[in-house]
Order: structure tokens, then C-alpha cells, then sequence
């Protein structure tokens, strides 16, 4: 895969531009079985006890509780899929897979659209934003070049959330790609 240039990525702000703010669409599910592993299922369970079902999160993470289980702060990673699609040069899901992210959502995920606290209706399942930040690292910067970290960690990457967003489940359920999104 070609990686963006500096130059291409503010090409990136207009690829987002037309996000919308409700009635998102679902366009890509990813589920980490272990580290470095993606699978791209059209439709998987979500619940508050699991995270995404089979994925990493569950046996533990970056960030935990003191009691050493995996903190629900961090338990669903979304990215806005025209960011990604953008960044990966490719409309392809299974392209989209290794940013990590579980969700890839055709919606406005900033901060004043998608505040912490916000509730969103995805399939059966509702989950809400969390506020712990979402930041690219050395493996983005691996899988998609030094251009897009650098621009989704960026003052304006950071205040849009190019990198994604967190969220937690409040109600268990079935995501699938194509389901409809709408704020609660």
C-alpha cells in the first residue's frame, strides 16, 4: 500500500466534510482475535461483558481497572470511515482492518457532534462515547505512514478525532455492516 503524503493529507478534511451529524451508516466491523490479527464479519455481537465478541479487548488491554479487568472506557474503538477510507486509499473494509479500529462509521464523530456521554442506537446494541482520547501511535504510523499520524494527532486532527473515539456498551446487541446509526 502507498501511504499519503503531507500534501495529500489535508485532502483528508474534505473527504469528512460531508459526514453525517445523525442517521449514520455502519460500513466496516473489525475484530482483533489477538494482536497483530483482524477479521472483517458483517455482522458481530457487542455486550458489556465482552466488547466485541472474539475481540482482544476481553483478555485484557492498555487500560484497566484495579482489578485488573479490562476498562469498558476503551472496550469499542470508532473511526469515521471516510477518514479512513481516505487515509487507506481504498472503499474496502478488509482495507480499513489494520487501524485496529472496530467500528468504521459513516457519522460526524467530533466532539460536538458525538460529546462524552452521548448515547448511539447501532442495530439491537446502544453504546455511549467515552471521553478517554483515542490517539494514533507507532503502529497506525506503520500501517498507513508518518503523514497520517502525524496529521490525526495534529491540533486539527485531535479537535475533529480523526483517529477515532471510544465508546462503551450500555445495551447488548448485534451490529451489522449497513445497520443505520442515530444518536439517542
Amino acid at each position: 500500500m502507498a501511504h499519503r503524503t503531507d500534501a495529500e493529507m489535508t485532502g483528508l478534511l474534505a473527504a469528512i466534510a460531508g459526514s453525517p451529524a445523525d442517521h449514520g451508516v455502519l460500513r466496516g466491523i473489525t475484530v482483533r482475535p489477538d494482536h497483530g490479527l483482524r477479521e472483517t464479519p458483517g455482522s458481530v455481537a457487542i455486550s458489556l461483558a465482552g466488547g466485541v465478541a472474539g475481540d482482544h479487548w476481553a483478555k485484557g488491554c492498555w487500560k484497566s481497572l484495579p482489578d485488573g479487568t479490562p476498562h469498558p472506557d476503551v472496550q469499542i474503538c470508532i473511526m469515521n470511515a471516510r477518514a479512513i477510507a481516505f487515509i487507506a486509499g481504498s472503499e474496502d473494509p478488509a482495507d480499513w482492518a489494520p487501524a485496529g479500529d472496530n467500528l468504521f462509521v459513516d457519522l460526524d464523530i467530533g466532539p460536538e457532534n458525538l460529546p462524552a456521554g452521548q448515547r448511539l442506537a447501532i442495530g439491537s446494541a446502544e453504546i455511549e462515547i467515552t471521553a478517554e482520547p483515542h490517539l494514533g501511535c507507532r503502529h497506525f504510523s506503520a500501517r498507513f505512514g508518518r503523514p497520517a499520524l502525524r496529521f490525526v494527532n495534529s491540533p486539527q486532527g485531535r479537535a475533529m478525532r480523526l483517529r477515532g473515539v471510544y465508546a462503551r456498551v450500555v445495551r447488548d446487541g448485534t451490529v451489522s455492516v449497513g445497520d443505520r446509526i442515530t444518536k439517542t
